[in-house]
């Protein structure tokens, strides 16, 4: 009886692993209504089933309000333990996500979150110009890792599409909200990446002092330039 059990078992784990790699080989595009959405992470409602999915920065700032229609070009990342959807406004957004996690010591969460640090361009020009500074700049970056990412894809990037003028206009886009909830949102962004609450909450409030505009987006953006220069 133990053994029919240990076999039922195992079927039943084979037919799982099967499955979560049909999803992973299908699933690279959700369009549906947008749920609910934070600053690393949405919830998109698909034919009545909500998909959580993982974002960067860049794709948040051109996100719509909640109930608003989203696209969102997918990789799923499958581990034995693991199904998670990663998502991205663009197809190029994702085409460096790819080349990101290629190399060794990137991560699935690590890939985001360098394509929450810097913006897509900043990243291919890092990498093609040595600059490890930069890169280790973002949390969970180290030097050693830096060196593989400029070793492994400085010839791989030289095909990479530049922005087109279509994508920045949207990426300078924003949502009017109130300065407290754009804070918070701001806040749980940063340490949600990485960064120290400490050190996020001070390059926010350094942020606002300069006047940068209450704006999850913009704030943001100054506060990583800022916990860049360290």
């Amino acid at each position: 009886m133990m053994c029919k059990n240990r076999r039922h078992v195992a079927l039943k784990l084979i037919i799982l692993y099967n499955l979560c790699f049909k999803c992973e080989t299908m699933i690279a595009y959700l369009s549906g209504k947008l749920l609910a959405k934070q600053a690393t992470s949405v919830i998109v409602g698909v034919g009545g089933v909500g998909y959580e999915v993982i974002i960067p920065l860049s794709t948040f700032y051109e996100l719509g309000e909640v109930g608003a229609d989203v696209s969102l070009v997918i990789y799923t990342h499958v581990r034995e333990d693991t199904l998670q959807l990663f998502g991205f406004k663009t197809a190029r957004e994702r085409e460096l996500y790819l080349k990101l996690i290629s190399v060794q010591g990137i991560g699935a969460k690590s890939g985001i979150s360098m394509l929450s640090g810097l913006s897509a361009d900043e990243i291919v020009t890092a990498i093609r110009t040595d600059n490890l500074a930069r890169l280790t700049s973002i949390p969970g970056v180290g030097r050693k890792t830096a060196e593989r990412l400029v070793i492994e894809l400085r010839d791989k990037l030289n095909e990479f599409t530049a922005q087109s003028a279509a994508e920045r206009a949207a990426s300078a886009s924003q949502t009017e909200a109130p300065a407290d909830a754009v804070f918070d949102d701001a806040l749980s962004a940063l340490v949600n990446l990485g960064y120290q609450r400490n050190a996020a909450e001070k390059a926010l409030n350094q942020a606002m002092k300069e006047g940068t505009e209450v704006s999850v987006q913009k704030l943001l953006r100054r506060s990583l330039q800022l916990l860049a220069k360290g």
